[in-house]
Formats: C-alpha cells, structure tokens, sequence
C-alpha cells in the first residue's frame, strides 16, 4: 500500500481503485455461485439472477469500502488482515446466512440488527427464493430494524 500512496495518482482513485477491484472479485465469485444453482436443483429466472448480482455488486462494494477505511488506520499490513478477521468473520457469522436469526439467543439478535451485512443477505434471500426464502430462511427481511424487536419484550 506504500507503494501505491507515492505513486503519482490521486487519493481518491487508489480508494476506489481498491474498491471496485474488490467488487469485480466478488461479483465474479457471486456469478459462478449462481451458475451452480441448477445442479442443485434451484431454478432461477434472467430477472432474480440480475437482480442478485446487483445486490452482490452493492453488498461487496460496501464491505470492500469498509476494509479500505478500517485500513487507514492501520500502519502494517499484517494487523490489518487480523483485525478484519475479527470483523469479517462475526459479521458473516451474525447475518443470517449461515443461521437462522430468528433462532439465535436475543442479545445475538440485537447484534445482528446493528449489522448492516444482515440486510444485504436479506435482499438476496429475497431475490433468489421470493416469499419462500423466508420460510427457508426466517431473518430480519421481515420484522425489520425499526419494529417492533422480539428481543424488546
């Protein structure tokens, strides 16, 4: 990263630079993921899968943004990659793509309420499984941040 901060070019496209690279990776990885679902008997129409790789493109562009900023207050590359292990891995775990949030204990409910990766799997259940995603998979989609919260009563 040193490298790049005295290179010739201005602040704001090294930022972004590292941000799209990131999206591009992932919505890349997203696309393979998605052309794997018929094997596994999930039939998806043009429409679900253009609108999941938008929200893959958001959704990775946010996280990619938010390890840039977590990242200049770092001054080696080492801690960084610790610290965003520390970060990444609890939020994954807390979205409610791993587990039903619905069934997790209240104060890990409240949790994942705050975490804003918990909306973007949302949306994906949403465009991928429609009103049977929240069968499948119960999460915040429906109660959602602002209602009434189980975990109030």
């Amino acid at each position: 990263m040193k490298e790049i901060l005295v290179a010739p070019v201005s602040r704001l496209s090294i930022v972004l630079g590292k941000a799209l690279s990131g999206t591009i990776i992932s919505v890349i990885q997203a696309a393979i993921i998605l052309a794997l679902f018929p094997f596994l008997g999930i039939k998806l129409g043009v429409l679900s899968i253009i609108e999941a790789l938008v929200i893959c493109t958001l959704l990775s562009f946010c996280i990619a943004s938010l390890g840039i900023v977590i990242a200049t207050f770092y001054e080696s590359f080492e801690s960084f990659s610790v610290i965003m292990n520390f970060i990444v891995m609890p939020m994954f775990f807390l979205s409610g793509a791993m587990y039903p949030v619905k069934m997790l204990p209240p104060i890990l409910q409240l949790l994942t309420r705050i975490n804003p990766f918990t909306y973007g799997i949302d949306a994906l259940k949403h465009a991928i499984f429609g009103a049977e995603g929240y069968l499948i998979f119960p999460s915040s989609w429906t109660s959602g941040f602002w209602s009434s919260p189980q975990w109030c009563s």
